[in-house]
């Protein structure tokens, strides 16, 4: 499920998806294609994938470091929580802003996601416009309005 990332400008925002439903990685992707910012979208299926790209082994030894993380809860091998625990332990990645966004509402999941430092919770919309404006407040709000930390 890996994709290469878009072609665009080196002052592009890095992001990574970590999302294994390839209909929400489209929408995704043409949430940030309508958008102001310019980006770089990389995508990995899994949690085990993202923490290789995160750390750059394996195949993943030339991945840019991302600007964000926009996180599953439920991805295959290794799930969003146990991804995020990971990230935010390790002191290279844990300044890395990570959006959860998940179809659950579950109380429980938001409670624990907060309390492994996730920056955001989001619910994905089931209507395809509403996911799209929620992707591209996302843009707005992580890349434009927000002061992220160097790298």
């Amino acid at each position: 499920m890996n994709q290469k990332p878009t072609s665009v400008d080196d002052n592009s925002i890095e992001i990574l998806l970590v999302e294994d439903n390839p209909g929400d990685v489209r929408l995704l992707r043409e949430g940030l294609k309508e958008g102001k910012v310019r980006n770089r979208l990389n995508v990995v299926g899994d949690g085990v994938e993202a923490m290789l790209f995160l750390r750059r082994e394996g195949e993943y030894i030339d991945a840019p470091r991302p600007d964000l993380i926009l996180l599953d809860l439920n991805p295959p091998k290794k799930n969003g929580r146990q991804v995020l625990e990971e990230i935010k332990a390790d002191s290279n990645l844990r300044r890395i802003p990570v959006v959860i966004l998940t179809t659950s509402k579950a109380e429980a999941d938001i409670i624990k996601t907060y309390d492994l430092h996730a920056n955001c919770y989001i619910v994905k919309p089931v209507n395809l416009e509403r996911f799209i404006e929620i992707v591209q407040t996302i843009e707005n709000f992580w890349m434009t309005i927000v002061k992220l930390p160097p790298a």
